[in-house]
This record gives C-alpha cells, structure tokens and sequence, in this order.
C-alpha cells in the first residue's frame, strides 16, 4: 500500500491537464472598450449639443472685442499696427447693417435750460441678433444712454468734436448693457439722424 500511495501522482503533478489561466486579456480587452465606448458617447453628446460650437463662438467674439481694443489703440499707433488691425477686421466682418431706433432721446443739458433731442441709428456688422438683442432690452439701453446725456454740459456742447465724442459714449454705454445682458455688445457705431437743442 505505501507503494501504491508513493505512485498515485498528487494534484500538482498531474500531465496532460492544462492548467487554467486567468483571463486578465480578457478582462483588458472588456474594460478599453467600455472606456472607449463612454468617450464616443460624451464626445458625441458635446457635439450634437453644440458645446464646441460656442466655444468656436466666444473665441471669435473675444477676437473681435481685441480688434476693437486694437481699434482704440490705432489713433497713437504706427501705419504698419494700423495696417494689420484693419487687415483683421475685415477678415472677420459682414455686411454692415443699421437699425433706426424708433423714439426719440430727450434730456436736459446740465446747468442749462436747453434741452437735447436726437434721434439715432446703430450699425452693426454682425447678423440680426444685436438687432434683436437692443429690442429686447430697450428700456435699460434707453435709460443708460438718458444718462449719458444728461451729464453734457454747456462747455461740452461748445467743443467741436462733441458730437462724435457723445456717439462714442453712447455706443460705449449701448454695448455695455447689451454685455451685462446677453454677454455679447455687438454696435459698431451709433449715427444721430436728428439732432436739436433748443
């Protein structure tokens, strides 16, 4: 018996049984392709929810805003700068297009008795959404720009450049309430197309 126990071969030793392997590739191969296939689905979720597209959209509104920074710049800088911003300003416009703003501005000229009447224009180069977004918030824009009249003076009245200078500031303030509503100003120019003081 103890030679037939020293022949029986132990489970270790047994030939001609493959021992079982784990399978690790198996599990590889299962776990990259559940993360392959999550990725596919977030990037395809992002794309057709138009995720890259505003962002496509805020990088060229933050070019246009360093153009018109640039823009204000250009009364002090060289030919060649000046060259170059109005090389990339038209590569990035549209046809112009205006909006007539329906009700007239009225205000009084500090320190005076005259009072201001005008009525304006804006100018745009970007589609009709600007339009869309001035109607929309006509009564902040109107009550901003109210404001920005009424601090003109009898003295600024007197300047040469004191229409432009008052369309500068009323395009400022304009694209400033348009920035703190809708994120994006969008006038280019503002154009009085009536202007009385009596």
């Amino acid at each position: 018996m103890a030679t037939e126990a020293a022949a029986a071969p132990t489970p270790e030793v047994v030939e001609g049984e493959p021992k079982k392997k784990k399978p690790i590739l198996l599990i590889l191969v299962i776990a990259l392709s559940v993360i392959v296939l999550i990725m596919s689905v977030t990037f395809g979720t992002l794309y057709f929810s138009g995720y890259f597209e505003r962002k496509s959209e805020a990088a060229a509104h933050e070019k246009v805003d360093e153009l018109e920074k640039d823009a204000a710049n250009a009364k002090a800088a060289t030919p060649e700068s000046m060259a170059k911003v109005k090389k990339d300003a038209e590569a990035t416009r549209f046809e112009n297009t205006y909006l007539q703003i329906d009700k007239e501005f009225m205000t009084n000229i500090t320190g005076s008795k005259k009072v201001m009447v005008v009525q304006m224009a804006i100018m745009t180069h970007y589609d009709s959404r600007v339009f869309d977004n001035v109607k929309k918030h006509e009564f902040a824009i109107r009550s901003a720009v109210l404001d920005v009249m009424r601090q003109t003076t009898e003295a600024d009245v007197a300047k040469t450049d004191f229409r432009i200078d008052l369309a500068a500031k009323i395009k400022v303030v304009m694209n400033e309430m348009l920035m703190k509503y809708e994120d994006f100003g969008g006038i280019e120019d503002v154009f009085f197309t009536s202007f009385v003081m009596q």
